[in-house]
């Protein structure tokens, strides 16, 4: 543990940046997912053959390992911070379809009707009572695709990619050298620690945004 605390101490100005960037990327990743995935939702949530195609397609991303994705990314976006948020926006998809879609079926047909009666459009009606309702749904699938963003970006290091991984990579290339595990520990402690506040963040905006009503 010494030798852990003495490389936070030497390197924090660095340390302190690679986190910059990982939490930068993941909560850039995770709104971008999060704007396609609602609209994906809503889009298909009426018909149940689109509905049922946009979360198998979404699965089946999911199912692809991440240094495959990343790998096939390359040719795309080369290397660097473009491929790493690409694949982190793949992966975060699943879980804001997934409930964006059950959550807009669960929606009460009485409630819409309501809002159609008192002369709301149908755009109207999906923002104003549809998306309201559905939307600590949403903000539980952000929750979890944060969490799962958060390891996988670790992993984009492999194409170069921002934050934390670059750490843990290197340290795991240093093995049998005095800083190889405090470099790769510090890594893998600060994604665990900053996953933690995320979510904790994340929290605090649905306290913010969800009515008690709602909650």
């Amino acid at each position: 543990m010494g030798g852990l605390w003495d490389y936070v101490v030497a390197h924090y100005p660095q340390l302190l940046f690679d986190s910059y960037q990982h939490v930068s990327a993941v909560v850039q990743s995770v709104l971008i997912a999060t704007v396609i995935g609602v609209a994906i939702g809503v889009l298909t949530y009426r018909n149940d053959t689109a509905a049922n195609l946009a979360t198998a397609t979404s699965s089946v991303i999911l199912t692809v390992p991440a240094f495959a994705l990343l790998g096939l990314l390359i040719p795309v976006f080369g290397l660097g911070v473009l491929p790493s948020v690409a694949a982190l926006v793949l992966y975060s998809l699943l879980p804001i379809v997934r409930n964006t879609i059950v959550g807009l079926n669960a929606v009460d047909p009485a409630l819409t009707d309501a809002a159609r009666g008192i002369g709301l459009s149908r755009l109207d009606t999906l923002r104003r009572v549809e998306l309201r309702l559905v939307w600590p749904s949403i903000l539980s699938a952000m929750r979890v695709s944060t969490q799962m963003a958060m390891g996988v970006l670790a992993i984009a290091a492999y194409v170069k990619g921002p934050g934390l991984g670059n750490l843990i990579f290197a340290g795991l290339a240093r093995v049998g050298s005095p800083t190889a595990v405090p470099m790769a520990l510090t890594g893998t402690l600060l994604i665990v620690i900053l996953a933690l506040l995320l979510d904790a963040a994340l929290v605090l905006v649905g306290r913010l945004t969800i009515s008690k009503g709602i909650r």
